[in-house]
């Protein structure tokens, strides 16, 4: 009988080892109470106050700028909507507008990307309060192999890249990849 308990013990370890649990950083879960910040393929309605010529939307490119008309590019990338707002109504206020009223609002938000064992994976449009499970519902839900108790998540947060696993019922953010494992039985 010890011998039995043993081996149970090891296989339970093995398993446990080739899991490859990781459970979320504190900063994982953090950065969903903290201010939206800004990032590649984000969509933004910039409004400048009496100059239908200045506002339009415009998309952050891959290194994290927008080019806005007089004043050229503006780093985006980190910033939150109203850090990017005071820095283009800075650069407005050097020689082109005495007092200019600028805001920014996000007009599409960068997409989310759902993998593995769904229905159709694929890059899907983030809407604001989307769930992981809402995201799997959005490609075409579980396939019959998944595991459908938690998923694997991959996120950035302040240019470094976090793992971690979560169960459906968590809140995603805007470029998070979430993976759906298969299921072992």
């Amino acid at each position: 009988m010890p011998l039995r308990a043993f081996l149970v013990l090891v296989v339970c370890g093995l398993l446990t080892a080739c899991s490859g649990y990781q459970r979320p950083p504190t900063a994982f879960h953090e950065i969903l109470t903290q201010p939206y910040q800004l990032d590649s393929s984000d969509r933004l309605r910039i409004l400048v106050f009496d100059q239908d010529d200045l506002s339009n939307t415009y998309t952050i490119d891959q290194a994290g700028y927008i080019s806005f008309p007089l004043i050229g590019s503006v780093a985006a990338r980190g910033k939150t909507q109203q850090e990017l707002a005071t820095e283009i109504a800075r650069k407005l206020r050097q020689g082109y507008l005495r007092d200019p009223d600028v805001s920014v609002e996000v007009d599409t938000y960068r997409p989310v990307f759902v993998m593995g064992e769904v229905q159709s994976a694929g890059q899907y449009t983030y809407v604001p309060g989307m769930t992981v499970q809402n995201a799997i519902a959005t490609a075409g839900g579980f396939s019959a192999r998944a595991r459908q108790a938690d998923v694997d998540i991959t996120r950035q947060i302040n240019g470094e890249i976090l793992n971690g696993r979560v169960p459906i019922s968590d809140p995603i953010r805007p470029g998070d990849t979430i993976y759906v494992r298969e299921r072992y039985f």
